[in-house]
């Protein structure tokens, strides 16, 4: 891909979780071709204590998208297998996820 910033921005979803924000930005190519940006933005304080932003980025392509979810759902399996207090969002939060989680 060229310059990610020159893609045409078509969705972009938001979520709070705690001192993170991690934002899903869905973008399309000039050959209708999509791929997805994940950005975590924590905010930390310098120095003086004002606060900043770090921020961490992935790109994650349309031909990778079921791979990642197979993946990520199987850490989170692990983790809740593993880890005696791991509440699945699907217990502790009725609702719909598609993911269970």
């Amino acid at each position: 891909m060229d310059n990610y910033n020159d893609k045409e921005e078509v969705f972009s979803k938001p979520v709070k979780a705690g001192k993170r924000t991690y934002f899903f930005d869905v973008k399309k190519t000039k050959n209708n071709d999509y791929f997805l940006t994940i950005t975590e933005s924590k905010r930390v304080f310098d120095t003086e204590d004002k606060p900043t932003y770090e921020k961490h980025k992935i790109f994650l392509y349309q031909e990778d998208f079921e791979k990642f979810v197979a993946g990520m759902n199987e850490a989170i399996e692990f983790v809740a297998t593993e880890n005696p207090n791991f509440v699945p969002r699907s217990e502790s939060h009725k609702d719909d996820s598609e993911f269970g989680f």
